[in-house]
């Protein structure tokens, strides 16, 4: 089965950066989406990042615009998010997603995405 798995969430704080990593394992076929999504407490989960490999277009919500990237490296099966400036606003669980299956809706839609990370945590604080 398809499984991804991230890693590299910390506490920091205000301004610093991370990069977070999700390794994607078992089979699968492009084209397919990956985003990243957060949550943070007390609010719904929502779209952070998204890629589609087939075009490689990347996607972000206007809260990260500018100031996260998300990548892959084929050659290593991993999705990334590079974090930069992070906010305490940016304090969320944030989980690795992919859609092994086209499906309809857009990057942020949850539904399209049938395999889910566990999550890593990130704190932004003082």
């Amino acid at each position: 089965q398809v499984r991804v798995q991230e890693s590299g969430g910390e506490s920091v704080q205000p301004g610093k950066s991370l990069r977070l990593s999700c390794l994607v394992s078992g089979f699968t076929y492009n084209p397919y989406y990956m985003a990243w999504f957060r949550q943070a407490p007390g609010k719904e989960r929502e779209g952070v990042a998204g890629l589609y490999p087939g075009i490689d277009t990347p996607y972000y919500a206007d809260s990260v615009k500018g100031r996260f990237t998300i990548s892959r490296d084929n050659a290593k099966n991993t999705l990334y998010l590079q974090m930069n400036n992070l906010k305490f606003e940016d304090t969320a669980m944030y989980y690795c997603a992919a859609a092994t299956r086209p499906g309809d809706g857009a990057w942020s839609f949850q539904p399209k995405y049938d395999v889910w990370g566990q999550g890593t945590q990130v704190t932004v604080s003082t």
